[in-house]
């Protein structure tokens, strides 16, 4: 694996937003780091501190997907640290930069982040305009969908989908 040196279970990994489909653009990674990769919510911390070593790489693809897993574990010490010493060039640092997502967070009274598929509660009563009904406080919202505004959800109310402004809204 070129992020964690492991020899077993090894596949080939496109990184994601390459400038070209050349072989440059693709990296090997075990069976541990790929499902990761893939998927934020099974993120590991402990196992990426192998990024300590694999930031170094001269491969410009193990570079950018170095740089985006310490990006998305910048809320670690450590990984802030490795990333303050980084350094990429400026090709290199314009493909890493293109696979964050830098859309503003959807974000609860709570200053919780909100996703997709999540499950809140209303927090005040709501007048639902056109559709002749209030939602009353602590009504349960399942199953959100978040739309292009960050200040707005959509989500089932009495059987009608409504969009809610999340703020007024908590996990």
């Amino acid at each position: 694996c070129e992020l964690c040196g492991n020899s077993e279970g090894l596949s080939l990994y496109m990184v994601p937003e390459s400038p070209n489909d050349s072989d440059n653009c693709a990296i090997a990674v075990c069976s541990t780091c790929l499902p990761q990769l893939n998927d934020e919510n099974e993120v590991d911390v402990n196992h990426w501190r192998c990024l300590n070593d694999a930031m170094w790489s001269q491969v410009p693809a193990v570079q950018v997907v170095s740089w985006r897993m310490l990006k998305q574990l910048e809320s670690e010490t450590w990984a802030q640290d490795l990333l303050d010493m980084l350094y990429l060039d400026d090709d290199t640092l314009e493909w890493a930069k293109a696979g964050i997502d830098d859309r503003e967070p959807t974000l609860d009274s709570n200053g919780d982040v909100l996703k997709a598929g999540d499950s809140v509660h209303l927090i005040k009563d709501l007048t639902v305009k056109g559709a002749n009904f209030t939602a009353k406080r602590g009504t349960p919202v399942r199953n959100i969908r978040l739309t292009n505004n960050p200040l707005h959800i959509e989500g089932k109310v009495n059987g009608q989908t409504i969009v809610i402004i999340a703020a007024y809204t908590k996990k």
